[in-house]
């Protein structure tokens, strides 16, 4: 009875294994068909499709005013003479967009080499520093992220006028680092938190004291969150509007201010505007795109650590 029970499960269990098998080979078959061709063309398309509008205004800004008026960007596909670098030499030749230009550099850079250096450093002290009321401190913080930049645009244009720095390129630099080192110091601390304490401990008993355990150990494992809040920033700093149509100065305002006053005052100008608007997108990308290199590499120290 035994040798025959043995046998009829060493059956099922021999039957049960092609099954298994089988159902293992076409859970395979499907990832690596996901994974081939058709779904690299399918990321393609996608991508392309997100591309749309960036591809639009490039080849507009490539193009005569008269052109644009007329047809739509994709005729160029159709009749590729009608591309010409005319309207880039026009920008150039306006000062209002070449000094907005300047005018937003001297306003992003500050504003986030600010808001990365002050967050680093707060979120070191509020992970691995004791002093009194640290949580209460940083409660505080994690209270101001709820504050939405339109309620304090009022009392802090009065106290801007009061202070002198109302319609200032200082003024706009304080204003975007006074909100974005909330949301650095919540995220930069969590980061640091999650460093392991023997690492820093070690640290320690090989004599460093808390600036160099802070830039030795601290900020190179610190590295993807560090990263990623400097993009984050500075493409939230050269993207904005609201703020810098308030208080930025009206004589040099950014280009996103600049570029609203010229479709206000020259509705028709698109031979301007097409080049302008693109400049203004291209140069963020380009940012990120510099700084990638580091941004992998901050990932992979995260990865090791």
């Amino acid at each position: 009875m035994t040798t025959t029970t043995e046998a009829a499960q060493a059956g099922r269990g021999t039957r049960a294994e092609p099954a298994a098998e089988a159902r293992q080979g076409l859970g395979a078959r499907i990832a690596a068909r996901a994974g081939g061709g058709a779904m690299r063309v399918f990321l393609v398309l996608v991508a392309l499709f997100w591309l749309m509008p960036t591809i639009g205004l490039l080849l507009s800004s490539l193009r005569g005013a008269e052109d644009i008026a007329a047809t739509g960007w994709w005729k160029v596909f159709t009749a590729p003479s009608e591309l010409t670098f005319d309207n880039y030499q026009r920008l150039l030749d306006n000062s209002t967009i070449t000094d907005s230009l300047f005018s937003t550099v001297m306003i992003t850079v500050p504003s986030t080499v600010l808001v990365v250096v002050i967050g680093s450093l707060a979120g070191y002290a509020f992970a691995w520093m004791e002093f009194p009321g640290r949580d209460w401190w940083f409660l505080l913080v994690v209270g101001l992220l709820v504050v939405p930049v339109q309620v304090a645009l009022i009392p802090v244009s009065e106290l801007f006028g009061t202070i002198g720095i109302f319609e200032t390129t200082f003024g706009v630099i304080i204003f975007h680092t006074a909100f974005g080192l909330p949301f650095a110091i919540f995220l930069l601390r969590n980061f640091f938190a999650e460093i392991p304490r023997e690492l820093l401990e070690a640290a320690r008993l090989d004599g460093a004291g808390e600036i160099r355990l802070f830039t030795r150990v601290v900020m190179p494992l610190g590295g993807p969150a560090i990263a990623s809040l400097g993009i984050f920033q500075f493409l939230w700093v050269w993207n904005d509007m609201l703020v810098a149509l308030i208080f930025a100065d009206s004589e040099s305002p950014p280009i996103t201010v600049a570029l609203q006053q010229q479709v206000r005052q020259f509705g028709n100008n698109i031979d301007v505007l097409a080049p302008g608007a693109f400049v203004s997108m291209v140069i963020p990308l380009a940012v990120f795109f510099a700084f990638q290199r580091q941004f992998v590499s901050g990932v992979m120290a995260g990865a090791v650590k």
